[in-house]
């Protein structure tokens, strides 16, 4: 059984919704946290992990050392010279004992949010965030340094389809660089916004494809934002649906001791129907024929469209990027699963991107957030003026440039 819930999660959760869910393979402690009638003190926290069997993760918990938060050290700052990040990019590594790597691709649909997750990962807020979609326009990297491990995490944009690109003038780049972030990666966390009842009951199709495109790529589903989920037992059945009812190679049994009313039979239905609308028949028309995964023949295509989830995950998570305790579960996680090999980077390094990449996606941030409809992404910008004083404040003038006069008013 490779999935586990937070027995405070479930109780709390299955109780407030009425229903006991079982699962049948699951171990004896775990089936005892779906028994009713029971209570924790503390308030309400959706802070599910996944549930490895692994000897050598259980053996590096119980080897790690519990750090309080205000012991933690803080990540290095970006530096705010163009040439000095370009020459701490290329410092050799100062590689420990035994040094572990792992580079993780994380992936999903537009808005799904992948960049707070990586914010959250690496400890600071280094890639623009709103709730707009298409907020990351390129593959960003960062990097996470804890001991003797470096976790190399590839923030993607969010995946859409060349037809997309096309109609609205996307960026090439959209389309690039998730497929070739996964070319890099030795883990792939797949993210699916739970939040959304018009997508979460099917993957992304272009997830679908990169997963197919790289199957022997070990991959992590990880359901996002379930604090925004009313009913908390409808995870169980998303998950189901998510990962065809198998995690780690292990067959999921999840049954309802109640059954679903008539009413919610319906509105499943009507939900799943809408999702399954939502891309015309001339959109799939055109990806087929200009989609450019060149390694799917059009008949695994055509079988990808049918299927909604992906059945060879290794584990899944679940959990609100935005909480810190959550995504400390997932950054475990990830340590655990890195392998011994050098280092790529420097301890020092925590991005690779230029400190005026930084300010530019900071602005565009904040554009897509006051700006309204297809105005912040018609804005491009133009920085005219860095400064460092000598009180090591930063100048920064940044020209912002319109392509209609409409947009300035």
């Amino acid at each position: 059984m490779a999935l586990r819930g937070c027995e405070m999660f479930v109780r709390r959760g299955l109780q407030s919704a009425g229903r006991v869910f079982l699962l049948e393979s699951a171990s004896p402690r775990l089936q005892s946290v779906f028994q009713p009638g029971t209570r924790r003190r503390g308030g309400f926290l959706v802070t599910p992990a996944s549930y490895v069997s692994s000897s050598a993760f259980l053996d590096r918990l119980k080897k790690g050392n519990v750090v309080s938060a205000d012991q933690k050290a803080s990540p290095q700052p970006i530096l705010p010279d163009e040439a000095e990040q370009f020459s701490l990019l290329m410092r050799t590594p100062d590689q420990p004992e035994n040094p572990r790597c792992l580079r993780v691709a994380v992936i999903g649909a537009p808005n799904a949010g992948k960049s707070t997750l990586t914010n959250q990962l690496l400890g600071r807020k280094l890639f623009a965030v709103s709730k707009k979609v298409h907020t990351t326009r390129s593959r960003a990297l960062g990097v996470l340094t804890e001991d003797d491990t470096q976790i190399i995490l590839l923030d993607t944009p969010g995946l859409t389809t060349p037809s997309k690109v096309k109609r609205h003038h996307l960026e090439k780049s959209l389309l690039v660089d998730p497929l070739e972030s996964l070319y890099e990666a030795d883990l792939v966390v797949v993210l699916v916004d739970v939040s959304d009842k018009w997508t979460r009951t099917r993957l992304d199709f272009e997830v679908l494809k990169c997963l197919a495109l790289n199957p022997q790529i070990p991959a992590v589903l990880v359901l996002n934002k379930v604090d925004l989920l009313k009913n908390k037992p409808l995870l169980l059945d998303i998950t189901a649906g998510l990962t065809e009812g198998v995690v780690n190679g292990q067959r999921l049994k999840v049954r309802s001791v109640v059954k679903p009313s008539q009413r919610e039979l319906e509105e499943k239905r009507l939900q799943q129907k809408a999702a399954a609308e939502a891309q015309t028949a001339e959109e799939e028309c055109s990806d087929l024929e200009t989609q450019p995964h060149r390694g799917l023949s059009r008949e695994q295509l055509r079988n990808l469209k049918n299927r909604k989830g992906w059945p060879h995950f290794k584990d899944v998570f679940m959990l609100c990027a935005a909480d810190e305790e959550d995504v400390d579960t997932l950054k475990t996680y990830l340590m655990t699963c890195a392998k011994p090999g050098p280092w790529h980077y420097h301890s020092d390094v925590l991005t690779d991107q230029s400190p005026q990449d930084v300010c530019v996606n900071a602005i565009r941030e904040k554009l897509l957030e006051y700006l309204p409809l297809e105005v912040p992404y018609n804005i491009s910008q133009h920085i005219e003026l860095w400064r460092e004083t000598e009180d090591g404040k930063l100048d920064i003038s940044v020209k912002l440039h319109v392509k209609k006069n409409s947009h300035m008013t």
